[in-house]
């Protein structure tokens, strides 16, 4: 059940469906979430409305993940890579993006109705 936002250049412009989707497909994959877990938002800037790292272009991508704590780390680093490898497929270069995962306990998030994830049946494994 993570929540993600990605901020990026105005390149992203027009392309929004795909930069949601090509994060989305490796939630999919690299969490094992279902399909319908979706939750995320992109926002984009032009160059007077956000620092970069110098020498990073307009195509410069933080993808920052709230997710349920417990995931391992060879999940992680299979969607570390699988971000990379989507994002690059859509001119991002590799070496610009970074990726920030928030683990949060399940009894932090209030859903379905105001119930502490803890409780909840969620429908899918978290430990992963």
């Amino acid at each position: 059940m993570p929540s993600t936002r990605i901020t990026t250049g105005l390149w992203a412009r027009n392309r929004e469906q795909e930069v949601i989707e090509s994060v989305q497909s490796a939630l999919l994959s690299a969490l094992r979430i279902p399909d319908y877990d979706r939750d995320i938002v992109l926002d984009f800037y032009d160059a007077g409305a956000r620092i970069v790292p110098t020498g990073r272009s307009d195509h410069y991508v933080r993808v920052e993940v709230a997710l349920f704590s417990g995931r391992s780390i060879e999940a992680k680093r299979l969607l570390y890579k699988t971000l990379v490898a989507n994002l690059a497929a859509l001119g991002v270069p590799a070496t610009e993006i970074k990726i920030i995962l928030f683990e949060v306990p399940a009894e932090n998030w209030g859903l379905r109705g105001g119930y502490p994830a803890s409780e909840i049946d969620l429908g899918f494994k978290i430990d992963v």
